[in-house]
């Protein structure tokens, strides 16, 4: 069984940053594709971003490319999203995925097979 904890999520003024971290369980962490999503209020769940095995490729959505990055630390069985230039629309639960099938970047929730309980993530304007 694969376990997912983020942490990180908070209130934060418009313009600010917050760093996300996903700790997961599971031996072949090194071997899972592992993404980054999340759901605002009212709103279906939508890709942020993705990263692949070795976190040597990544995918962003575009609302988020130049002020989100995702990186990870194998060694650690961690995944970060660091978040800058916060804005008000980026208000949502966050939510970590990891497939432990799929070693590639992956930007739809259907190549996931595990997921966090997410955490609140408030952008004031």
């Amino acid at each position: 069984q694969v376990q997912l904890v983020e942490s990180g999520g908070g209130l934060v003024q418009a313009g600010g940053s917050l760093r996300l971290s996903c700790a997961v369980s599971g031996r072949t962490f090194s071997s899972y594709g592992m993404g980054w999503f999340r759901q605002a209020s009212g709103k279906g769940r939508e890709f942020v971003a993705a990263i692949n095995w070795s976190g040597g490729m990544t995918d962003y959505v575009d609302l988020v490319k130049g002020r989100f990055t995702i990186s990870r630390d194998n060694a650690k069985n961690t995944v970060y999203l660091q978040m800058n230039s916060l804005k008000p629309d980026d208000t949502a639960v966050y939510y970590c995925a990891a497939s432990t099938y799929r070693t590639d970047v992956i930007v739809t929730t259907l190549g996931y097979d595990y997921w966090g309980q997410g955490t609140q993530v408030t952008v004031s304007s």
